[in-house]
């Protein structure tokens, strides 16, 4: 359940400061009338991402009605959320600096239009991180069918991150984004890795794979699947104790690289901002502070 807590806590936090520059903004540029449509766009996307994951789930439930497209299916999901997973971190990395004024420039274009535009700009700042968070959580959470702990983990990292967001806009509280971005990243790629690790079984549990019985180890006399700590490890990051071959070398392929690729130290020019900051309504430079802010820090 950490996984999935993680996941709703790492996007619903990305969602919120993005939802957070356009309402601080707004607010600056005296333009308050135009509040309803941002929450009106936000609502849709949210609402919008919400049916993607329950039609992920029906397709997997109802629709498919062989264990083998089942199965297939969810191994396509598995390395499709992986990619997302990916994707997301680096760009995050990569484009965290220039977010907040990417924002502000295209929100200033749809304040010009209309109503309409400004509400089509926060559901397309919103959608996205909607639509990765279902299909992350749908991955996440293969083989908890029933168990309703994955998702109430999912919606209090969520909850948790609108909080932590209205209070980093209200000034009533200071967090080091840089750092909460760079321990969650890593920590996303090894979930990543142990989806990745689902999928592979998920292929060869359909016969697109070979090796279903060729394990690489085998210690379930040292750690038993039916110890807390074994359910964990499980549910957190997908190690188990008999793995097969197939999915050892994935587990280690994508893990190992990926986490020295994202934990290397960037090269880039000073910037004078604070490492620490809040999202606020008051000052000129609130999204910038709030983009240099989610940029992770290297030594």
């Amino acid at each position: 359940m950490f996984a999935t807590y993680l996941i709703g806590l790492r996007e619903g936090l990305e969602a919120t400061l993005v939802v957070s520059i356009l309402v601080a903004f707004l607010v600056k540029s005296q333009r308050r009338d135009r509040l309803p449509q941002v929450w009106a766009g936000v609502g849709l996307a949210v609402a919008l991402s919400v049916l993607f994951g329950w039609l992920i789930e029906y397709t997997s439930t109802s629709l498919l009605s062989r264990s083998e497209d089942r199965e297939l299916f969810e191994a396509i999901t598995s390395v499709a959320a992986v990619v997302f997973v990916t994707w997301m971190i680096f760009w995050m990395r990569r484009a965290a600096r220039t977010i907040a004024g990417e924002l502000r420039g295209k929100l200033t274009e749809a304040l010009a239009v209309g109503s309409l535009a400004v509400a089509g700009m926060a559901f397309l700042a919103v959608i996205r991180e909607g639509l990765e968070t279902a299909l992350i959580f749908y991955s996440a959470a293969q083989g908890a069918a029933g168990d309703s702990g994955p998702l109430l983990a999912l919606i209090g990292g969520i909850v948790t991150a609108v909080v932590l967001g209205v209070l980093l806009y209200a000034s009533a509280l200071r967090i080091n984004l840089s750092k909460f971005f760079t321990w969650t990243g890593a920590l996303l790629i090894l979930v990543a890795a142990g989806i990745l690790k689902y999928g592979v079984h998920d292929f060869q549990e359909a016969g697109v794979l070979p090796g279903l019985n060729d394990l690489a180890f085998d210690i379930t006399s040292v750690l038993d699947p039916t110890t807390w700590y074994a359910a964990l490890l499980a549910g957190m990051f997908n190690v188990t104790p008999a793995p097969t071959v197939l999915e050892t070398i994935a587990w280690v392929a994508y893990a190992v690289p990926v986490l020295l690729l994202f934990l290397r130290p960037a090269r880039r020019k000073p910037v004078p901002t604070a490492t620490t900051t809040t999202v606020t309504e008051r000052g000129a430079d609130t999204g910038a502070e709030a983009e240099a802010a989610s940029t992770p820090q290297r030594a």
